[in-house]
């Protein structure tokens, strides 16, 4: 955006009585090229552009957006933002600070999907379905897909921020479902980082399918849990989902400004066991989930959420920074320019302990192994959850016995926090995607294996 047309808006913004005046334009490209009954099935991309302007009065937020990037057309859309209110007292005119160009990714290493197409994502593809049907005649069905996207964002305010970031992501997944001939079973792995075309290097497709396939399979002969109370050890890796939902988003200043978080007053207080320590991470290099500035402009950081089971601070934006009193954490995300930023999670994960699975199974005499979580629901506002347990297994007299389907778990997340005795040394991150009221952006969830002392357990 020329900078003298962003000046205007500022001043049309400052003009109509707004503290705060911020332009976010940005142009995407995505494309993906996906694989289903030994086919190609999906081949898309395309490219969107947009500009969103934001004026805040206070904590006020007034947002809008267009794909005209003419000054006639952004000043009109300031105009019908501020609905006719006009400034009280004189504003100083804005200068810009230096420029600063950022890149999330490895410049050095990228290869950029732009330049390059999506031919060479369907060697990746094939070898996926190949290796996933050679397992078993019970393997009905295999899907594959690589998806990449690259983002130019232009974000300018009217405290002088010039900042030109590049984005570039890439995620693959395999999902492959069974069969017996009266039942259908389905389970997935979707890994993606910070990059370009450089990552399918990264990721073999065998090893995916193979993985999602023999676990499938063990789940499709698998008998159905009892339910109950009971105590359940998690696995690590994509088992973060369970704190990302039912404790990352009322740690969000989102839900604890609006008095929607069972957190709201609690910090310095033990809401776990001193073996608990979660973390809110958007530094992390390579991850999925990691960005070098956030949506507002403010640098990411390595956000220690919960210290030694004590609640230390919540991820903040703008807003939720200024309503609760706490700090700017890098934390404000949005999907697109369709979309005013929030406080949102980057890479959310319980931190590794020093507990080893062995000790954790040990500890058992009755309960569940939930070596891999599924999909589920939260309230933010209640910390209510219900999780469906993708691969378990039964845990009798301190062994893992016989896998069973159909469990889900049930509970509070302030509630479940505290009841978390071990945490053990085997850390892993899985990729996600998160969707809440600035849409859906990129995440990472993590943990290493864990134990709950006691959960509700839901079964057939």
């Amino acid at each position: 955006m020329n900078p003298e047309v962003a000046v205007k808006i500022f001043e049309a913004g400052k003009s109509a009585g707004a503290d705060f005046v911020e332009i976010f334009e940005e142009e995407t490209r995505e494309s993906c090229l996906g694989l289903k009954d030994r086919q190609i099935d999906t081949a898309t991309a395309g490219t969107e552009y947009g500009i969103g302007v934001r004026l805040l009065y206070g904590t006020e937020v007034l947002y809008g957006f267009t794909s005209d990037d003419s000054e006639e057309a952004l000043l009109k859309l300031v105009r019908t933002l501020a609905f006719g209110r006009i400034a009280e007292k004189p504003f100083a005119p804005v200068e810009f600070a230096p420029e600063k160009r950022v890149c999330d990714f490895n410049a050095n290493a990228y290869r950029d999907p732009r330049i390059l197409g999506q031919a060479m994502k369907q060697d990746f593809l094939f070898r996926a379905d190949k290796a996933a049907r050679a397992l078993s005649s019970k393997i009905a069905q295999v899907g594959a897909s690589v998806t990449d996207s690259v983002s130019a964002i232009t974000l300018m305010n009217s405290e002088g921020l010039r900042l030109n970031m590049t984005r570039g992501r890439l995620r693959v997944n395999v999902q492959v479902t069974a069969t017996d001939g009266s039942e259908r079973l389905t389970t997935h792995e979707a890994p993606g980082a910070l990059g370009g075309y450089e990552l399918l290097d990264s990721y073999s497709p065998e090893n995916l399918a193979i993985m999602c396939g023999e676990r499938v399979l063990r789940m499709l002969d698998a008998g159905y849990i009892t339910g109950g109370q009971m105590p359940v050890v998690m696995g690590n890796g994509f088992g973060g989902v369970i704190f990302h939902e039912a404790c990352g988003h009322p740690l969000e200043t989102e839900s604890v400004r609006r008095n929607a978080s069972p957190f709201c007053g609690k910090l310095g207080e033990a809401i776990g066991q001193p073996c608990l320590t979660a973390i809110d991470d958007g530094t992390l290099d390579s991850v999925w989930g990691s960005l070098k500035y956030d949506d507002e402009g403010t640098p990411t950081e390595r956000t220690t959420l919960i210290e030694n089971g004590i609640l230390k601070t919540y991820m903040s934006d703008r807003v939720g920074a200024k309503e609760v009193g706490i700090a700017l954490t890098g934390s404000a995300r949005r999907e697109s320019y369709k979309y005013a930023p929030v406080s949102r999670m980057r890479n959310t994960f319980i931190a590794p302990g020093n507990d080893t699975m062995d000790s954790m199974i040990a500890s058992v005499d009755n309960g569940l192994y939930a070596a891999r979580m599924a999909g589920g629901s939260v309230n933010p506002a209640t910390g209510e959850f219900n999780f469906a347990v993708d691969e378990g297994y039964v845990i009798r007299n301190g062994k893992i016995c016989e896998p069973v389907r159909g469990a889900t778990l049930i509970g509070k997340g302030h509630e479940i926090m505290p009841r978390i005795s071990m945490v053990g040394n085997d850390f892993e991150m899985a990729a996600g995607v998160c969707g809440a009221s600035s849409g859906h952006v990129p995440v990472t969830v993590g943990q290493p294996t864990i134990k709950v002392d006691q959960i509700l357990v839901g079964g057939r």
